[in-house]
């Protein structure tokens, strides 16, 4: 890499300084240096380190000091795309912007056939704390869609569109769902609230729906991008497409039951066995039923260690006591038995060896201290 490459690195906004990278690039290009020079490990030049790491100021400087071949030249790291395609794949707005106010071809293609327009993220795929991105995404796509010359569209160039449902009322949607605003619900199987907006957005488009967290896990308090969809506490908002959501079960709390599940291995798991919860905590089964913040049947467990997320209740409803922080609730799949359980038949149990009817133990390797023994007899 040369001293130019690592100037556009050092630009990077929120981790290096832009403008002091700025200064620098300008010295080394009055010195002579050579924007179109590859790094040996990623065969990028500078203006493809610029537009990956969203430094519009240094693409300016770069495009200014190099020939005019550079702004379109292709990298094979990239399938062969362009600095237009580097920055578009990587949602960098301000190099994207930049580089076609400098000429650069929207209509290149890839190894794969792709267009620049066609390398950005689909907002649909990301992840749910995305919903910024999402939103530089779909203006990102539309402005590169925009940029493609209309000649270019008449020549049957397909150009890549995001799915539109933006024509769907959203009370439509959710009636086809069994839904409505103010209804509890279930995000991802994991988080619990209530339904608070459903519609289409500015930062992505299509249908979503807006969701009031019953915990602060979420990403805002209802709007995004200055837009306000609903309102809720901050960190208690979260959108989501409408396909990540279900209706939460109207539920009354359960009594505990006892020895009716099985874990992955196939043991019974039983009120008092220790089990591991999600491979990696341990504790003591202290509930096992249905409950009112999710459907289903969900084991409650009290840990050994203050690394839990209650007392044993939840939204107000208890369904065991312990220590606050030891308290956690987890699906039948994500709990695993550590109690060694020896079943001996009555006929051994007063002495006769032969009658030994069935012994088995599961158990992961851990220290001895956490196992507990039981003896069941039967009556033959």
């Amino acid at each position: 890499m040369t001293l130019l490459h690592y100037c556009c690195k050092a630009g990077a906004h929120g981790v290096g300084d832009p403008e002091a990278a700025l200064r620098l690039s300008n010295q080394l290009l009055a010195l002579g240096a050579d924007v179109s020079l590859r790094s040996r490990w990623t065969n990028m030049n500078a203006l493809h380190y610029a537009a990956y790491f969203d430094v519009p100021e240094l693409i300016r400087v770069l495009l200014k000091g190099s020939k005019p071949k550079v702004l379109n030249s292709t990298c094979s790291d990239f399938y062969h795309g362009t600095a237009l395609h580097i920055a578009a794949s990587n949602l960098c707005l301000g190099a994207v912007k930049c580089l076609l106010e400098h000429g650069a071809n929207p209509t290149v293609r890839n190894d794969k056939g792709q267009e620049p327009a066609e390398v950005v993220p689909d907002p649909m795929d990301m992840s749910l704390d995305k919903a910024e991105a999402a939103m530089v995404a779909k203006e990102l796509k539309q402005l590169l869609l925009d940029a493609v010359p209309l000649s270019c569209n008449l020549c049957n160039l397909p150009r890549a569109t995001l799915p539109n449902y933006d024509n769907i009322p959203g009370n439509l949607m959710l009636s086809s769902l069994g839904l409505k605003l103010g209804d509890r619900v279930v995000l991802d199987e994991t988080k619990t609230g209530t339904l608070r907006f459903c519609g289409t957005t500015e930062f992505a488009s299509g249908q979503w729906v807006g969701i009031e967290l019953d915990e602060p896990e979420g990403k805002n308090d209802g709007s995004v991008g200055g837009i306000r969809y609903f309102i809720c506490p901050p960190k208690q908002g979260i959108f989501a497409p409408v396909s990540k959501i279900s209706k939460a079960l109207e539920q009354t709390p359960s009594s505990p039951l006892s020895g009716v599940s099985l874990d992955p291995d196939g043991v019974k798991v039983e009120v008092g066995d220790q089990v591991l919860v999600a491979g990696q905590k341990q504790g003591i089964v202290r509930f096992f039923g249905k409950t009112d913040f999710a459907p289903g049947y969900w084991f409650g467990v009290e840990l050994e260690q203050p690394t839990g997320k209650h007392d044993g209740s939840v939204f107000g409803v208890r369904y065991f006591h312990c220590l606050p922080k030891y308290g956690v609730f987890a699906p039948p799949s994500r709990v695993q038995s550590t109690t060694i359980r020896a079943c001996f038949s009555y006929a051994h149990f007063f002495g006769n060896v032969s009658c030994l009817k069935n012994v088995f133990f599961s158990f992961p390797v851990f220290k001895a201290t956490i196992f507990t023994v039981r003896v069941c007899a039967f009556v033959e």
